[in-house]
């Protein structure tokens, strides 16, 4: 072998060994919605627009990102569920779909700008992608009854029954029965405020740089708690493992 084969073959060798030790990190496909200014001004919140871009944020800064960000009156029912179908259908096997929601909330879904968008909707829209691994992500009062007794659910869809097979978390701000609290001197509503900081390292409790579902719900669930003197208990169901990587921070 000649000096410069010598040299190139070394090179090759090196990118090889560079490429292992990162790996090759999945795609995420984001819709990340928020609504803080409804129709009239009754019911106006003011942090859901400003938590909804602090998530795309964190997702751009840290992962290969494909995103649809849907503010205010832009984020109707049918707006909402059309980028769903649209961006996660371009998701692969070993990729990450994520939905994230910041509003007003309701015993059976979301209070988009138009008016309701329900929960069923909403896991039928995740449930289209082959996509094996998904997450939803909700800042809203009663988000904690979006998950459903599978158990006594006999009229579940080809396409529900498969999600139920794949890695879905549903990471929610509040129990069934609880308000989303936040505050006029916060940038992000109580339960952002500890995801954003838990999605950019502050969660990584043993500090490999690789936040999971267990280490992001023991750092938001005492934060939001504390926070909100008890009265907010974040939940976090579905059928994942503790180590499953919801975000390698940088």
């Amino acid at each position: 072998m000649n000096h410069r084969n010598l040299t190139l073959w070394r090179l090759a060798v090196v990118i090889c060994m560079a490429m292992g030790s990162l790996g090759i990190q999945a795609k995420v496909f984001l819709v990340s919605v928020g609504v803080a200014d409804y129709p009239g001004s009754s019911i106006d919140l003011k942090v859901p627009t400003r938590d909804a871009k602090t998530i795309t944020y964190i997702y751009y800064k840290n992962a290969p990102l494909k995103y649809k960000q849907l503010l205010d009156e832009k984020a109707t029912g049918k707006n909402i569920l059309a980028a769903m179908k649209e961006l996660y259908s371009k998701a692969g096997d070993d990729d990450v779909v994520v939905f994230f929601f910041s509003g007003h909330g309701y015993r059976g879904g979301f209070y988009v700008y138009d008016g309701y968008l329900g929960y069923d909707d909403v896991r039928k829209a995740m449930a289209s992608t082959k996509c094996k691994n998904k997450m939803i992500f909700a800042d809203a009062c009663f988000s904690g009854k979006i998950r459903t007794d599978e158990k006594a659910d006999t009229t579940a869809t080809d396409q529900e029954t498969e999600m139920k097979k794949s890695n879905v978390m549903l990471f929610l701000s509040s129990r069934g029965n609880e308000f989303s609290n936040e505050r006029p001197d916060m940038k992000n509503g109580y339960f952002t405020t500890y995801l954003g900081k838990g999605l950019q390292g502050a969660a990584d409790a043993n500090r490999d740089r690789t936040i999971t579902a267990k280490e992001l719900f023991d750092y938001v669930h005492k934060g939001v708690i504390e926070l909100s003197f008890g009265a907010q208990h974040p939940v976090m169901w579905g059928n994942f493992p503790d180590d499953m990587t919801i975000m390698k921070w940088k």
